[in-house]
């Protein structure tokens, strides 16, 4: 592999392989609009954030069964069983699929002889069901979230803890995410960054750019490949 070029992958989860859109229905089931759920979740990720950079931690589920709470106490009208509501809500995710690009694209990177690893915010069982359900587990070597290092990404540490137990520098990794905070976060702790657009147009210009930028897996790995076949050595 060109020295340049990072031999490790590493994914983030929520939104960049899964897709979180069948719990919008989960809203709607509990008497709840559907059009909550990036609000819930963009607050789920604010609250991680917030704990990590007071020092402190909770886990995933923990914060976002917290916010469902919260965000139907402020709804008006709405009077049901708020712990039995965000129960219903966090099952959804045992039963998430990947984003259709997904599967294509692990396999050709796989096959491109790439390490394939993940970190997410939420948890690695759910992880593991996820990439099982996509007939891509196989592809990874390794899985890992941030109960680990006790501090949700974009925090460095979380960086930091994937790429020791892959054995490499940062410098030899490549984030992949959906989330140009994520992204950033990768390249401050020094590993390179890819960006999955998916329906995005803007990244932000306070933020770190990413060395890729790709509509989908898909694309993303049709560029990795292309190059590492452009630059690999000639016997």
């Amino acid at each position: 592999m060109p020295a340049d070029q990072p031999p490790v992958l590493v994914f983030d989860v929520n939104e960049t392989l899964s897709d979180l859109t069948p719990l919008r229905g989960r809203f709607e089931d509990i008497g709840a609009p559907g059009h909550l759920l990036p609000t819930w979740f963009a607050g789920v990720l604010r609250d991680g954030f917030a704990l990590t950079a007071a020092g402190a931690y909770a886990d995933f589920a923990d914060v976002a069964h917290d916010g469902v709470r919260a965000l139907l106490s402020g709804l008006e009208g709405w009077a049901g069983d708020d712990e039995a509501a965000a129960r219903h809500i966090l099952d959804g995710f045992a039963d998430l699929d990947v984003h259709p690009d997904v599967p294509d694209g692990v396999r050709q990177l796989s096959e491109a002889g790439y390490r394939l690893t993940a970190m997410t915010n939420g948890s690695v069982t759910l992880t593991e069901r996820l990439l099982d359900k996509a007939g891509v587990l196989d592809r990874f070597e390794s899985l890992w979230d941030v109960s680990g290092p006790r501090r949700w990404k974009p925090a460095p540490a979380a960086y930091r803890y994937a790429v020791e137990r892959a054995g490499v520098r940062p410098d030899q990794a490549l984030l992949i995410a959906a989330h140009p905070w994520d992204t950033d976060g990768a390249r401050r702790a020094g590993l390179h960054g890819a960006w999955l657009r998916r329906g995005a147009s803007v990244y932000p210009k306070t933020m770190t750019p990413p060395r890729y930028g790709a509509r989908d897996l898909r694309e993303l790995a049709d560029v990795l490949t292309s190059e590492r076949r452009t630059t690999a050595p000639t016997m």
